[in-house]
């Protein structure tokens, strides 16, 4: 499938980059490697995201170039979507980019089903970034410096800098490349993970104050509520990684954050240690994602949600 994907991009002429709603480092650091890319090849290239950038990886090389409106699909050879394992996880415009003749995914969750016929799917790795680099590797291309930074800055933020079960040696190889052509680890970690405003900080101050350890301390939980961006001025953008911390807890687990986004609508965010499937609670609330990694959204009062993810949780 890779050679049939490769064909395509020296074939096209005109493109449309995507990746899913709530942007994060992987979706962020694929698209504009691959623009970056594409343009090298002197190629036309778009990159649409629907949400703006969060503040933290406006850093990223070539992020000024991300359009926020679609005009007409017809103009693009070729639509390529990153990080997505459902065509409705771009957002809204999900139905008029599923209209361009010919559409590639590449994605690494576990849930991918399977929506485009030209694929790049692997849920052994640890990123789409990674994906990026093999791909580009098997194309033979000479990646700048730009593009390596993006690429870097994708596999890090999506391995938890290396800490998570997908990390393998062929991650490290990729970042090994990465870094003997030009991308700088102290640099972009410094941006990604030491670069918070203070509003984040408060808004964390009010996550903890709700921090809740279940099943013999072996779930963690923290709550995010619409109140407390209010009082802080906090977007929610800044509860990136705060699903993390309960997992820092000697025994936990499973780690699951709960910020709402509505009157009784919460996304649920979940993550696991050692063998425990968090894709599975995800996917029975309608969810997805990664072994040790997922997400869902619920609608209820936050203690009826939580009773059920913790039954869940229990069973599994």
């Amino acid at each position: 499938m890779i050679s049939e994907i490769i064909a395509a991009i020296n074939k096209g002429q005109s493109f449309l980059i995507t990746a899913h709603v709530r942007l994060d480092g992987d979706a962020l650091g694929s698209e504009l490697a691959l623009y970056l890319m594409l343009r090298q090849l002197g190629k036309n290239v778009v990159v649409y995201n629907q949400d703006h950038t969060p503040e933290r990886y406006r850093f990223l090389p070539a992020t000024k170039n991300i359009v926020h409106d679609i005009n007409n699909v017809e103009q693009y050879d070729v639509g390529i979507v990153l990080d997505c394992s459902d065509l409705a996880r771009v957002g809204d415009e999900a139905e008029k980019i599923g209209e361009i003749k010919k559409l590639i995914n590449i994605d690494h969750h576990v849930s991918n089903n399977g929506f485009c016929s030209l694929k790049m799917l692997d849920a052994h790795a640890s990123s789409t970034g990674e994906l990026l680099f093999r791909l580009m590797r098997e194309m033979r291309f000479n990646m700048s410096k730009d593009i390596c930074t993006n690429l870097y800055a994708a596999i890090i933020t999506d391995t938890g800098s290396f800490r998570y079960s997908s990390t393998t040696n062929e991650t490290f190889f990729a970042v090994g490349n990465l870094v003997e052509n030009g991308a700088n680890p102290q640099w972009i970690a410094e941006n990604v993970y030491e670069n918070d405003s203070p509003v984040r900080l408060k808004l964390l101050a009010k996550a903890l104050e709700t921090l809740s350890l279940d099943l013999k301390n072996k779930v963690g939980s923290l709550v995010v509520t619409q109140k407390d961006l209010l009082e802080t001025g906090a977007a929610w953008e800044h509860t990136e990684g705060f699903v993390d911390i309960p997992r820092t807890v000697r025994g936990i687990e499973v780690s699951v954050l709960y910020t709402q986004r509505g009157d009784n609508n919460f996304k649920l965010s979940l993550r696991s240690k050692s063998d425990v499937n968090v894709e599975k609670i995800a996917k029975k609330f309608g969810g997805g994602g990664h072994i040790h990694a997922s997400a869902c959204w619920m609608k209820g009062d936050i203690e009826s949600i939580k009773s059920q993810i913790i039954k869940a949780i229990r069973e599994l």
